[in-house]
């Protein structure tokens, strides 16, 4: 469980660093990094391809809370 959470705020850390040039914060960034592995998980799984190991599984988690962020920042700006 901790490993996974420390997965999540890396994931969504980088994430926020490659979306917007800073996180969201530690909680929100933890909540992008999980939402994102399934986001992630999801899109790898349509794909065909599947994360091994420890890297493989942020990596994973990183592009589908990339995808997240992108969602998050369209929706504002249609605000």
């Amino acid at each position: 469980m901790l490993g996974t959470i420390i997965l999540g705020l890396i994931a969504g850390w980088i994430a926020g660093l490659v979306m917007r040039g800073s996180g969201f914060g530690v909680i929100a960034d933890i909540i992008i990094g999980l939402v994102g592995a399934v986001i992630g998980r999801w899109i790898f799984s349509f794909i065909g391809a599947s994360p091994h190991g420890r890297i493989g599984y942020l990596a994973m988690s990183v592009v589908g809370a990339i995808v997240l962020v992108a969602l998050v920042h369209a929706l504002e700006a249609l605000r």
